[in-house]
């Protein structure tokens, strides 16, 4: 059985890339070239995609709404936390000479 957000098996960070792109897929309607982009910038943009689709799923939860899915907001969340993880994703370049400080 392969794992998907409705299955209720937990994917965690040692989650191949078609498994990652395949659960992300069904969280989000992106092309598949903005899925593939594992850029810093194209990271981001990911992150901020997964956390506007998070907040829409916790706005329907909190008010009770009928399309509420428990099941996609733990896919969501799990999503977002991984890729947050991901190495790639940076807050701020690193710097490793010293230089630019000051």
């Amino acid at each position: 059985m392969s794992p998907t957000p409705h299955s209720g098996l937990r994917l965690g960070s040692s989650v191949s890339e078609p498994q990652r792109l395949a659960e992300l897929q069904r969280l989000l309607p992106l092309w598949p070239a903005e899925l593939a982009d594992t850029s810093r910038n194209g990271r981001l943009r990911l992150v901020a995609k997964l956390e506007y689709a998070l907040k829409a799923e916790r706005r329907r939860g909190r008010a009770g709404h009928w399309t509420y899915d428990l099941a996609r907001h733990a896919a969501l969340l799990r999503a977002w936390r991984r890729e947050r993880a991901a190495p790639r994703y940076a807050t701020r370049p690193e710097n490793r000479n010293g230089a630019g400080r000051g």
